[in-house]
């Protein structure tokens, strides 16, 4: 038993620390070969280290500038939401402010700021997504919103957006208003991207129709933590047999084992899917 445990967790932090190393690699390339020929800017605190990096011309560099800002929240990070997660993302952080210089190039593949801001985006948001995908944090604004989520129970969606307005600003006033306009199409790409790989902050409510609510319910609860409502007294339009709804919320990441475990417990359960915009009241969030 205890080696099995032990097996389980050694797999858990293979998977954090590779994604902690694609995160690196991912964010590397897109700096070096698309945000910095197209003169795009990230969002989030890799933004504040490329403002950072023109306004002193070079002196405090790009890699100095993320690992300087992030410190402290890596800190706050490990006594407020957990060790783990803050040694994953320092991991990370380092790793990328390590190989922003190693893949550092003359290479221009395209002078075009509208195809850098593109592709620098959507390369920036796989490497963000899969990285919270793997349980590893990016640093900057995501400990920002998680300790503001923890805190408040609320979103800091208000405060990302103006963060990112000054790094917009600061773009504008650097290489011109065309390019902080290019680069605000690189931070919409950058999240169409996060929502796509990292699915896990995205709701679903699901429906199921069945004639075996209890079993239903205790075998959701045992195979997932999550709670479970029963309607009963529910009647079938065409089939004319009395049925009972049952009503559950997940993340996107987990429909796979709900689906799983309507199929092993009723067959012929009918079943919908709509998304949630947002939950109240004690929705299990995993620690991170």
């Amino acid at each position: 038993m205890l080696a099995k445990v032990e097996k389980k967790l050694d797999h858990y932090y293979y998977h954090q620390f590779m994604g902690a190393v694609l995160y690196g690699v991912i964010l590397a390339i897109a700096l070096n070969y698309f945000w910095k020929p197209g003169h795009i800017y990230s969002s989030g605190f890799t933004g504040l280290a490329q403002l950072i990096d023109t306004l002193t011309d070079g002196r405090i560099s790009v890699s100095w500038g993320i690992a300087a800002a992030n410190l402290p929240l890596l800190v706050i990070a490990a006594f407020k939401l957990s060790r783990r997660f803050a040694i994953f993302t320092a991991l990370a952080v380092a790793l990328s402010a390590l190989f922003v210089p190693v893949f550092a190039t003359k290479t221009v593949l395209t002078p075009d700021p509208l195809i850098c801001a593109i592709f620098g985006g959507g390369l920036n948001g796989m490497a963000v997504g899969t990285a919270l995908r793997c349980g590893v944090g990016t640093g900057g604004l995501d400990i920002i919103g998680m300790l503001f989520k923890l805190k408040f129970h609320t979103k800091v969606g208000s405060v990302n957006l103006a963060f990112n307005a000054l790094i917009m600003i600061g773009a504008g006033l650097t290489y011109g208003w065309q390019y902080a306009l290019y680069s605000i199409i690189g931070v919409v790409v950058s999240a169409h991207f996060i929502d796509v790989f990292y699915k896990q902050q995205q709701q679903v409510q699901e429906m199921i129709v069945t004639d075996r609510p209890e079993e239903m319910c205790e075998h959701i609860q045992r195979k997932m933590r999550r709670g479970v409502t029963i309607i009963d007294a529910a009647h079938g339009g065409y089939t004319g047999k009395n049925k009972s709804v049952v009503l559950t919320v997940v993340t996107q990441h987990e429909l796979p084992d709900l689906r799983e475990a309507i199929h092993e417990v009723d067959k012929h359960a009918f079943y919908s899917e709509s998304k949630v915009d947002h939950t109240g009241g004690r929705f299990f969030e995993p620690e991170p």
